[in-house]
């Protein structure tokens, strides 16, 4: 069994204790400000917002004071201990200061999505009833026109009397005391359409979970942490903002995926651990690839040996070497200065996983969910598995598999001081994913190996049960198409082929990618070039296939006429039976 590096992380917390915070852990504005004195002059909060794209830093004392000048104003305009605080927009220091100023003003934070259509917000807000709502300037008219109860406040300086760097309190105001069993905030994570499900987390949930995370991986405050993915998502807000808070990190809040602005911001941002999903690091890695082909057949195989090389020193020495052999390449990506790259938020090919190390990127997996602050499990980097989600926190926290089958898998469960109050306000669906012994019950797949190492099949709902009884997880076929360019999207289903004992072939819907139709010289969804797009998938998929055990191979593609609709972490929304298909 390898031995992995003892951390605990939160015993510098005991100089604090009674000075900052009287309970086992502090709370999110009382960490904030330990570290603002730990780190006054140090970068906090960083964008490119500035004249023509420049860089704008606040410093940990420059944004404790903009903190606590925001919460004063806001219990001076009525906001009370309990009261909800809706926060939306695009990731900026705007936002940041805004959702932690609500917490030290005794309030819960309730993060949107900004990218929810009206009818979803207003649904969000029926249930949430937010005493002020903090808005950045795509949706202010809106707040303002339909939520007239609420103070509408703005994250834009476009609307000057309600920015929120110009309200100030007029008179001096007490703030509330926090604790670590208050109500930091409630995360919608679904329910746009009748009830909405929100996640309760307190503060001990959020500032337990930046702590136990750190004993898998070590983060400094030398480190800039990249929050590209939206900040109002469990896993950016905790991995990408509460944890580099946690240690006096620098954030660069990023608000667009475009690749001119995401170059520009590794680049100039420094950025030292970055967090993503597949998506955009299958992006990232498809355009350094072609980088490599576009300068030849040798150098393309030379690439390839000197990449399965790397790997194989990396694992043998526990030394990355990839640095130095391919510091070019990093460099031409705007990814050199890169410590550690985290992905999450679903699961990555273990293809793109080894090529990231091998090319000298510390490069490790993670695994949670909003109702668990989101971390459960992260990939120490002296003792990475590729095959796994990451090596679960014991003895902090217990994992466990409720009815394992014979191969051991069967649904993942939790305990520990991570793990949610509840759904707000649904105490029967609360109860539902609660085990009689108090285990959240995840709902995905999986099997632990000796060494505490998390291996996820899927998700329970998804599961596919075909003709010979065998279980086909679709997420494992899907990963399988992960760097095929030509695919855009690709989402397994079942499809029932005997109706009387309900069995299920495997079926995949297929949307072909811009570069696919370019080199077919075809016009999306014209009938003339359906069955050459057709074909071309089939192609893939035969590929794909030939890897796959006969019981999980695909035997129905249909392509889709336009794209399933994705999460803002680039995730399917799996409501897509009865899509349009060509």
């Amino acid at each position: 069994m390898a031995v992995l590096i003892e951390r605990k992380p939160w015993l510098m917390l005991d100089e604090w204790r009674g000075k900052m915070f009287t309970d086992e852990w502090p709370t999110l504005p009382q960490l904030f400000f330990i570290s603002a004195e730990r780190f006054p002059n140090r970068p906090c909060f960083t964008d490119f917002e500035g004249e023509g794209g420049a860089k704008n830093t606040l410093t940990y004392s420059q944004a404790a004071q903009k903190i606590r000048q925001l919460a004063c104003w806001m219990v001076a305009n009525g906001v009370k201990k309990g009261d909800h605080v809706a926060v939306t927009g695009k990731n900026s220091p705007q936002w940041a200061i805004s959702f932690i100023s609500a917490m030290y003003a005794g309030a819960i934070a309730v993060p949107l999505d900004y990218a929810l259509h009206d009818s979803e917000v207003k649904n969000l807000m029926r249930v949430a009833n937010p005493k002020m709502i903090f808005s950045d300037e795509e949706k202010y008219d809106f707040f303002s026109e339909n939520f007239s109860d609420s103070i509408i406040c703005s994250l834009s300086p476009k609307f000057q009397e309600t920015y929120v760097y110009n309200l100030l309190a007029e008179q001096a105001v007490q703030l509330p005391q926090g604790q670590q069993d208050d109500i930091a905030a409630i995360l919608f994570t679904s329910g746009t359409t009748g009830n909405p499900k929100g996640v309760v987390l307190s503060q001990k949930n959020l500032i337990s979970d930046a702590f136990i995370a750190q004993t898998n991986l070590s983060i400094f405050e030398t480190d800039i942490f990249y929050a590209l993915l939206p900040i109002h998502h469990g896993y950016t807000m905790q991995a990408a903002f509460i944890c580099p808070i946690s240690v006096g990190a620098e954030i660069v809040f990023g608000k667009s995926m475009a690749v001119t602005r995401l170059m520009k911001e590794l680049k100039e941002g420094g950025i030292t651990i970055m967090l993503g999903v597949p998506l955009l690091y299958n992006k990232l890695l498809s355009g350094i690839r072609k980088g490599i082909r576009a300068k030849g057949p040798v150098v393309s195989l030379i690439m390839k040996f000197l990449m399965n090389l790397s790997f194989v020193l990396r694992k043998i020495t526990g030394h990355n070497y990839g640095k130095v052999l391919f510091k070019s390449v990093l460099q031409a990506a705007n990814i050199y200065t890169l410590r550690v790259a985290i992905c999450g938020g679903g699961p990555l090919a273990d293809s793109v996983f080894k090529a990231y190390n091998a090319a000298g990127i510390d490069f490790i997996q993670g695994y949670g969910l909003t109702e668990t602050s989101p971390i459960i499990a992260l990939n120490p980097l002296e003792h990475f598995k590729i095959e796994s989600v990451g090596r679960d926190f014991s003895p902090y926290m217990e994992m466990k598999i409720l009815n394992p089958d014979e191969n051991g898998v069967g649904e993942v469960a939790v305990k520990g001081p991570m793990v949610m109050q509840g759904y707000y306000n649904m105490s029967e669906e609360t109860a539902a994913v609660f085990t009689e012994d108090g285990f959240f019950k995840t709902g995905d797949l999986g099997w632990i190996d000796s060494e505490h190492y998390l291996m996820l099949c899927g998700r329970a709902k998804n599961l596919i049960v075909t003709d010979g009884g065998k279980n086909v997880y679709p997420e494992e076929i899907e990963d399988a198409f992960q760097l095929y360019d030509e695919i855009e999207q690709i989402t397994v289903q079942g499809y029932v082929t005997e109706k009387d004992t309900k069995s299920e072939k495997i079926e995949a819907l297929v949307y072909p990618s811009d570069e696919l139709l370019k080199r077919l010289n075809v016009v999306r969804n014209e009938k003339s070039g359906e069955k050459l797009v057709l074909d071309a998938v089939q192609e893939y998929v035969s590929k794909v296939n030939k890897t796959l055990q006969p019981y999980a191979r695909i035997s129905k593609v249909t392509v889709l006429e336009a794209p399933l609709e994705m999460t803002t972490t680039r995730k399917v929304k799996r409501n897509y039976k009865g899509q349009p298909k060509a």
